[in-house]
Order: C-alpha cells, then sequence, then structure tokens
C-alpha cells in the first residue's frame, strides 16, 4: 500500500518519525513534503497529499499541521478526498469505520509521537462499515454547492 504524506514546518519532525514507523511496517511511503522546519505554508502540502490520494497515485494520505485543521482544510479542497482530523484513537477508528476517510489528519501540537503511531496504526488497520454509512459517504461526494 502506498501512503502519501505531507506536513508543515511544525510537523516535520513527527511526519519523519510517522514515515519511518510506516516504512518499517512495509508500506510504501509518498513523501509531499515539507522537508524541514524552515517555515513554510500549509495549504500546499494538504493540497499535494489530496492530489496523490485522489489521483491514485497513492491509496491513502496523512496530514500534518501544527493543529491539523488547517492542513485537513486544504487536503479537504481536493474532489474526492474525505479527509478526517483526528486526535484519539477513537476518532482514527470512527473516520475509516464511518467515514471511509482516505486521508488521516492530525496536529503535531496535539498529539504526541506514540499516540500518533497509535491513530495511524487504528486508522490503517479498520475497515469501513459500509451499509447507512455507505448512503452517508455517497452523499458527501454528491453535494454540490
Amino acid at each position: 500500500m502506498k501512503i502519501a504524506i505531507g506536513c508543515d514546518h511544525a510537523a516535520y519532525e513527527l511526519k519523519e518519525a510517522v514515515k519511518e514507523k510506516l516504512t518499517a511496517d512495509g508500506y510504501e511511503v509518498l513523501d509531499k513534503g515539507c522537508h524541514s522546519t524552515e517555515s513554510v505554508d500549509y495549504p500546499k502540502y494538504g493540497h499535494a497529499v489530496g492530489k496523490s490520494v485522489a489521483s491514485g497515485e497513492a491509496d491513502q494520505g496523512i496530514c500534518i499541521c501544527s493543529s491539523g485543521i488547517g492542513i485537513s482544510m486544504a487536503a479537504n479542497k481536493v474532489p474526492g478526498v474525505r479527509a478526517g482530523l483526528v486526535h484519539s484513537v477513537h476518532t482514527a477508528h470512527m473516520t475509516k469505520q464511518h467515514n471511509n476517510a482516505n486521508v488521516l489528519c492530525f496536529g503535531a501540537n496535539i498529539v504526541d509521537k506514540d499516540l500518533a503511531f497509535a491513530m495511524v496504526d487504528e486508522w490503517l488497520s479498520t475497515e469501513f462499515e459500509g451499509g447507512r454509512h455507505e448512503r452517508r459517504v455517497n452523499e458527501i461526494e454528491d453535494l454540490d454547492f
């Protein structure tokens, strides 16, 4: 499985740790940046991860910024992306089980490395439940503004 990952400068160190863990677990990781702690703007990295997932270049995506909020908004601007902002193992589980999120987002200033690893593991191992949730996910995809 290919996982695209992106972050801003505030999350660079956590992204590198998550990337290392994913690689050790046998995943192919596509690093969409950033590549240092030098100040950058998160939207382009959230968008890059979203485009990678929506195009099929990656199967899933992970976005990290200081809070997770802004980068999740940027990823969600890409049609076909369902980026879920999480802060616990439970929310990581639910974002996949009920919402079939294809991009996981969290904040480096909100969760520590151990919790980030646990959330990523939970999200990657959880299956979409389908059923009534599939109808709702389809409704999200069909929203037209």
